[in-house]
């Protein structure tokens, strides 16, 4: 699967916490949004490839329907399959909304494919050498969590507050509260730094404060949304942009993982049944 590049800062949840929600109708949001299209199967492929390949994605569509809540997540090593059978693969499952680079302890490129939650992660060692590859159904790669959770620290980076700084101030003891009273499933907590009157002295304490982690995701799915961990675990850069890539949204989110970056319960049943039809599909042009 040919992996995307993009800059290291993707849909928001909830209302800004210093914003009322009615007062977000007035951005202008692009309205080009990406719908489902099913994958062709390659024309060109070779028979014995195409059947490898729809045998790997049956085996991928086996373990998710015999996944239950709280197991881990369904995994299929992909090192094993032959490399016609992974071109074919490749091509059928496409390139979907979400791309992640990880970078750290551990060097991951993840992209999503087409069928929402199923995604290909690789992973390279220090000299980018493949050390793993596999196929993951999940809202959300498990090594991509635990690399965003582990790496963090359990406060803000101690900063020195310069002349000029306005708001940024209080920011930071917002932020500090909500990560000392913070408990497991909350509902996020977003700062809205839109709207707030910020000057250069307030953002540069906020980059002082939350440096970036080494998790980079990228939706394209609604307009361009980028999503960045910071050296501080739970607290995430979210910031949105239109067609155009101009900045209509900057927000600080305090949350496990923002919900924009998962992939929903009801994509993930939807993906089931897709998967279904084009293992049958792949089915169809193996007799053919």
């Amino acid at each position: 699967m040919t992996m995307k590049t993009f800059p290291i800062p993707v849909r928001m949840t909830g209302a800004g916490s210093h914003v009322e929600e009615e007062e977000l109708q007035y951005l202008d949001l692009p309205r080009d949004m990406r719908t489902f299209e099913m994958p062709s199967v390659p024309e060109a492929a070779d028979s014995v490839a195409l059947a490898a390949a729809r045998d790997t994605l049956a085996r991928l569509l086996a373990m998710i329907k015999e996944w239950q809540p709280g197991a881990p997540n369904p995994v299929l090593d992909m090192r094993g399959v032959d490399a016609a059978a992974q071109v074919v693969a490749n091509q059928v499952l496409g390139d979907g909304e979400v791309s992640i680079q990880v970078n750290g302890n551990r060097t991951l490129h993840v992209q999503e494919s087409v069928f929402t939650g199923v995604w290909r992660v690789v992973e390279l060692d220090g000299a980018g050498q493949l050390l793993a590859d596999w196929l993951e159904a999940a809202p959300l790669p498990a090594a991509v969590l635990a690399a965003a959770r582990d790496s963090g620290r359990e406060s803000l980076m101690p900063v020195e507050i310069p002349a000029g700084a306005m708001n940024s101030p209080a920011l930071l003891h917002e932020l500090q509260a909500q990560l000392k009273t913070r408990r497991a499933g909350q509902p996020p907590h977003v700062v809205n730094l839109t709207l707030f009157p910020m000057t250069p002295e307030d953002h540069l304490v906020l980059e002082r404060a939350l440096p970036v982690g080494g998790v980079a995701i990228i939706s394209r799915g609604f307009g361009n949304c980028r999503i960045t961990s910071t050296a501080t675990r739970n607290v995430w850069r979210v910031q949105y942009f239109n067609s155009m890539n101009t900045l209509i949204l900057n927000t600080i989110e305090v949350v496990e993982v923002p919900e924009v970056a998962l992939a929903a319960a009801e994509d993930l049943a939807d993906t089931r049944e897709r998967l279904a039809e084009l293992i049958d599909w792949m089915s169809e042009s193996c007799v053919a």
